[in-house]
């Protein structure tokens, strides 16, 4: 029996969503709603998948630097702070607004989720960081 991860930041517009679920190949799937933007990635070698809703990421996003800027070293030490910092406030809901800081992460450093998953979720924390004026890489 597969074990399911669910990893999800639920924002009163946004929600991100890892779970672990095989997929025949690797797939991006893009949808536009009259409310939202849904990004889809799913790698079935890692049997992770992730799911970005956000008004304006998919916009935002293709401004941004390629995946291919960055290296997966520095994705991954990156999304481990953003990631702490995230989990830090949603345990403290008196200094930080709970309707930002909803659920915990469970990202675990040890699983290598691979680059485009790292990337994404990476992106993800920066539009975050911009469209709701906070900042992850301090606590």
């Amino acid at each position: 029996m597969k074990k399911i991860l669910f990893l999800s930041l639920l924002f009163c517009v946004s929600s991100l969503i890892y779970s672990q679920k095989p997929t025949e190949k690797t797939k991006k799937e893009k949808k536009t709603t009259a409310q939202r933007d849904t990004i889809r990635i799913a790698n079935d070698s890692l049997e992770y998948e992730i799911i970005i809703m956000e008004i304006g990421f998919q916009n935002w996003l293709a401004t941004q630097r390629p995946e291919s800027y960055y290296s997966l070293n520095f994705l991954e030490n990156r999304n481990r702070i953003y990631v702490q910092n995230y989990n830090q406030r949603v345990l403290n809901p008196q200094r930080y607004n709970p309707d930002l800081y909803f659920q915990q992460i469970n990202y675990d450093p040890r699983i290598h989720y691979g680059k485009e998953v790292n990337y994404l979720l990476f992106m993800y924390f920066q539009f975050f960081e911009r469209q709701y004026k906070q900042n992850l890489r301090y606590n």
